[in-house]
């Protein structure tokens, strides 16, 4: 196997791999000194658990301008996770949700799923290959609706969608906003208060530089959910049903603690940098990439400029498939990237790579612009093809 030292990591958009290191001295940190749960017990351990919790939803609050009560922001494993448990407490037999050709199958997969078992009706906006939703179809279909989802960034595309516009779309027609920040909490500045929405769903192990399963949903005062799980919360242990209060009303069973820990030490990383410096710096990179890979013969970029969305870069090859070229960029270059549909089918018809899917390149924050030239000549060498031009200076 490759040293590690020597890879080039291209997959943030599927987890940020690569972390600073003071997210792996938080987990350890935690393991090692306090060890317990939030809210299982009143014994000192218990209390520090809960006040890094505490201090967890804070900072996260902070980060996206997540107005009043922090209580509201419940953890949960994953965007996968905060969604479903969005979607599970909201829509209702005979409801109508707006997704859109955008999202992800953490949105697709779960309202297809109480379309089965609930009758509701499911309305996709169409988008098209520059990441535009068709505004008509939009508001069409937003009459009656419940439920509107937006993906506020394109995990395939890498282009953003102007979530405050959608949403006073959505409100002036009485629907509600779930927005799915996935690719875009650590990435994209975003203001909750400002844009208005209703609900929030971000995953902890991307751009918010925190471990796998971690995760939370924001749920705006006001607004109540059905839990879509039911258990221990350590408090009301009497009653049958979950308490009202938020966070325990929707936060069943035990808390990833260590988790937990990991996932403040990232966002607090990541409000130190700020999250407009990280996004320009990730946009120059990705022009840089976009530009490289353009100048190979034989690869076609999919994915528009975008500078104010993700840093991903889409791209196909016209003689080799997806999985080949990946699977050689890292058997041999140490290029890591990520081959396939991406969880995203609708944009991947968009694109016309349905049946073939594509090789995303993502970019963090420890990526470098050594690391794109040595990936565009990786590539520029699996294919076999010449640089139509450099790109020094770009």
């Amino acid at each position: 196997m490759r040293d590690t030292k020597d890879l080039i990591y291209f997959d943030y958009a599927a987890t940020a791999a690569v972390r600073p290191p003071e997210v792996v001295a938080a987990v350890t940190g935690y393991l090692n000194d306090v060890g317990a749960t939030p809210g299982r017990g009143g014994h000192r351990l218990a209390i520090e658990a809960g006040r890094v919790a505490l201090r967890c939803r804070r900072a996260l609050a902070s980060l996206l301008g997540i107005p009043g009560d922090a209580g509201r922001i419940v953890f949960t494993h994953n965007a996968t996770h905060a969604l479903n448990t969005a979607l599970a407490g909201v829509l209702r037999a005979g409801d109508a949700v707006v997704v859109t050709q955008l999202d992800h199958n953490a949105v697709l997969r779960p309202v297809h799923a109480r379309v089965r078992r609930l009758g509701i009706e499911c309305r996709m906006v169409p988008a098209d290959a520059a990441g535009a939703l068709d505004g008509a179809a939009l508001d069409r279909m937003l009459d009656g609706a419940r439920l509107l989802t937006i993906n506020a960034a394109s995990n395939v595309l890498g282009t953003a969608l102007d979530v405050g516009a959608l949403t006073r779309r959505a409100h002036d027609a009485g629907a509600l906003v779930l927005v799915d920040l996935a690719q875009s909490a650590g990435h994209i500045p975003f203001d909750a208060a400002v844009a208005g929405v209703d609900m929030v769903a971000v995953t902890g192990h991307k751009a918010l530089l925190g471990p796998q399963g971690t995760g939370a949903l924001w749920v705006r005062e006001g607004l109540e959910l059905d839990p879509l799980l039911t258990g221990g919360t350590g408090g009301d242990s009497t009653s049958r049903d979950m308490p009202a209060a938020y966070p325990d009303h929707l936060e069943a069973g035990t808390l990833n603690g260590p988790g937990i820990a990991g996932l403040l030490a990232g966002i607090d990383w990541v409000r130190r940098r700020g999250v407009a410096q990280l996004r320009a710096e990730a946009s120059a990179l990705k022009e840089r990439l976009r530009a490289g890979l353009s100048s190979i013969a034989g690869v076609r970029v999919l994915s528009p400029a975008a500078p104010d969305g993700a840093p991903v870069v889409t791209i196909a090859a016209d003689r080799m498939d997806p999985s080949t070229l990946a699977a050689r960029l890292d058997r041999d270059h140490g290029v890591l990237t990520r081959a396939g549909l991406h969880c995203a089918p609708e944009a991947h018809r968009i694109l016309g790579t349905l049946s073939t899917g594509a090789v995303r390149f993502s970019a963090g924050w420890a990526t470098t612009a050594e690391d794109v030239d040595r990936a565009v000549e990786a590539v520029a060498a699996v294919v076999g093809a010449g640089r139509v031009h450099a790109i020094s200076g770009v």
